[in-house]
């Protein structure tokens, strides 16, 4: 990889942490500002490098950096009712960013939603295995969530090609 790729890569995944802590606690799962830059590193990024950005971000936290919502880290969270939505960060940076290449605003958004929908696919399954109830884990764990993750959503997709032209990515 070179310097610059390096370089972007790290800054998302440091923007992901302060998304984080960017955090409105309504019960198991906060509402942060994580998604915004999950689908942000893929659509500005690119697939590879949004999807490693976000493995960085995912890697720093399990050896205890304090990135994850409310200055927390370790295995423990990964393993925690919120793991599998951090997990599917990677997933998510990767698909946004795999749409987001064709340069196409149609398949931006696609994408972007697309993304979405395996954080809370991922997301929902560990929290229902957590809980040992599949329904109130989607009540609680996705369903709240919908209304704030399409306006991050439209933000991302809006913003992309202007930050693109700006960064000469």
């Amino acid at each position: 990889m070179k310097g610059r790729e390096v370089a972007f890569a790290g800054l998302f995944a440091a923007l992901t942490a302060v998304g984080a802590q960017i955090s409105i606690p309504i019960g198991e799962v906060p509402i942060t500002l994580q998604v915004l830059f999950v689908l942000l590193s893929g659509t500005i990024l690119g697939a590879r490098l949004g999807a490693i950005s976000q493995l960085v971000y995912i890697i720093a936290g399990a050896v205890g950096f304090p990135v994850f919502a409310g200055l927390s880290g370790g295995l423990a969270v990964l393993y925690g009712p919120t793991g599998g939505y951090l997990m599917a960060f990677p997933i998510a940076a990767g698909i946004a960013g795999l749409f987001a290449e064709k340069r196409r605003l149609e398949y931006c958004i696609f994408g972007a939603l697309v993304a979405i929908g395996v954080i809370y696919l991922l997301g929902w399954f560990r929290l229902g295995l957590f809980l040992h109830d599949f329904r109130k884990a989607l009540l609680v764990g996705v369903v709240p969530f919908v209304v704030f993750d399409l306006i991050k959503a439209a933000v991302a997709v809006s913003v992309t090609g202007r930050v693109r032209r700006a960064l000469s990515l």
